[in-house]
């Protein structure tokens, strides 16, 4: 396991590697194999564990125990060809043979801003001789001087119209629809909205109040660092509406089951949630243990 502000870690089939923001050991005392890593530079809303990894004989397993969400990424011998998969709570996959990247989203604070924070792991067949190992272990359940963890940035107000317009925008990779990185229209995206809510749907009428709100959506899914908008202005060039889409969906910020929802509204002449605007704050990590 690397990262930029992390020496490299070595581990062989039977260890196990528990890595977060302020791991603890478990068992109370280090144990031969069993290691734990305080990730440098994480921002103070990332998981105290946020993952452990298992090496064995046959492949390295990584089980997802923090609250924020993910990006894994195998990009060299994946199974016909690379793969990404978006890692929530208690989820296990096991790596692929070669280079695999790892991105928490925002996961790591630079300068006062949140950025993502990267890991690559490379699996191989054996350690390669004098591979460097850097191993710190914490023996308490919580190292001391160690913040709580605070709630994570990004929210969307759940039933209000950036929530709406967070749902038209990312429903085609939702769904599975996302080969050719299509993104919904201005007008599509009205009439999505206008149809969840029974013939209402704010000033959404109008393609530059749908742009806003995206701007809106955009800077909540990236943050201010990597806002593509920024980018745009900047001058780099692409289909920032597509990125947004997709991050939105990789964050979970609206999901299928919201679509759902919705659906299931539309289809029997109800609406979803409280009136228009209201709504309480939603996100995934929402009650959930950190």
């Amino acid at each position: 396991m690397r990262s930029p502000e992390l020496h490299p870690i070595a581990l062989r089939a039977g260890e196990r590697l528990v890595f977060g923001r302020a791991p603890h050991g478990g068992d109370g005392g280090r144990r031969p194999g069993r290691y734990a890593v305080a990730l440098p530079g994480c921002a103070p809303h990332v998981s105290r564990v946020l993952a452990d990894l298992v090496v064995e004989d046959n492949g390295a397993r990584l089980t997802w125990r923090g609250a924020n969400e993910a990006m894994l990424a195998g990009l060299f011998e994946a199974p016909g060809g690379a793969r990404r998969v978006t890692l929530v709570r208690g989820m296990s996959t096991v790596l692929d043979d070669g280079k695999n990247e790892l991105i928490v989203f925002t996961g790591r604070r630079s300068g006062g801003q949140d950025t993502d924070l990267a890991l690559t792991f490379m699996v191989t067949g054996a350690p390669r001789p004098g591979e460097p190992t850097e191993v710190r272990w914490t023996t308490d359940p919580v190292a001391p001087g160690v913040a709580v963890t605070e709630e994570a940035p990004g929210t969307l107000s759940r039933y209000s119209k950036s929530w709406y317009v967070a749902l038209a925008l990312a429903e085609p990779l939702l769904v599975g629809d996302d080969d050719e990185q299509r993104v919904p229209t201005y007008q599509e995206i009205h009439q999505r909205v206008r149809h969840w809510r029974g013939g209402e749907a704010w000033n959404l009428a109008d393609p530059r109040r749908v742009d806003e709100v995206i701007k809106k959506i955009s800077k909540i899914a990236f943050g201010e660092a990597h806002d593509p908008y920024t980018a745009l202005r900047d001058g780099k060039l692409f289909n920032a509406r597509f990125a947004v889409a997709r991050r939105t969906a990789q964050r979970r910020l609206v999901t299928v089951e919201d679509l759902d929802e919705v659906e299931r509204a539309a289809h029997t002449g109800s609406q979803a949630g409280p009136s228009a605007g209201g709504g309480s704050q939603t996100r995934l990590d929402q009650g959930r243990h950190r």
